[in-house]
């Protein structure tokens, strides 16, 4: 083998690493990441021991007693952000529903399951106590209406803690907790973008990691 052979080869296996080590550093270091605006949610294993926050990145939605009325958001919430991004390992789509809808919450998985792979979709039902305690613990700038329900979608990370805009203009003080599964504008606009920010998040932190171990 020429010096120079040898010379690609040393440089293949020791700089090359290196300089992929930094770029993932920079990259990591200056990413514009999703802001944090509550730690310390109530996880849902608290309800249902099947279900849990912790190292997922869950979409979270409160269906509340009246299905009927509000199955359009849901409709909305599947096409324009589960299905983009079911296939993601850790993601799923977390619904809160009141113990007694259970007939028809099965109606509406069945609507949505005719033309949706639903493998991602975590059926919670819990006591009107227990949801409450749970939405309280997001700590929004809004309360759940007569129906224990909300038109917002929420992003939760793998840390437990829910994710939304500083700066929105839309928002009230600039402070998005959650999108509004009645805009499809606002779903595919604003909630599409914070979904990759936060994917991306966690796919460059992995790679960050793998990088270490290989150094």
């Amino acid at each position: 083998m020429s010096k120079k052979q040898k010379f690609i080869v040393l440089f293949a296996l020791f700089i090359v690493p290196l300089l992929f080590y930094i770029f993932l550093s920079l990259g990591i270091n200056n990413f514009a990441k999703l802001p944090v605006l509550t730690n310390d949610i109530v996880d849902i294993s608290a309800v249902d021991k099947n279900c849990k926050f912790d190292r997922n990145i869950s979409i979270v939605t409160f269906l509340g007693k009246d299905v009927d009325a509000v199955k359009g958001e849901f409709f909305n919430l599947n096409q324009k952000i589960y299905k983009p991004f079911y296939g993601f390992k850790d993601f799923q789509l977390v619904v809160v529903a009141v113990k007694g809808t259970e007939e028809e919450v099965a109606k509406l998985e069945k609507k949505i399951g005719a033309f949706t792979n639903m493998i991602k979709w975590r059926f919670v039902f819990a006591s009107e106590a227990e949801i409450e305690v749970l939405y309280d613990s997001f700590k929004t700038n809004q309360s759940l209406d007569s129906n224990l329900h909300t038109s917002k979608a929420f992003i939760i990370d793998k840390d437990v803690a829910l994710r939304g805009r500083k700066d929105d203009k839309d928002a009230a003080d600039g402070i998005l907790y959650g999108y509004n599964m009645t805009s499809v504008a606002e779903l595919n606009d604003k909630m599409k973008d914070d979904v990759k920010v936060v994917l991306a998040e966690y796919r460059l932190a992995l790679k960050k990691n793998n990088a270490d171990r290989e150094i």
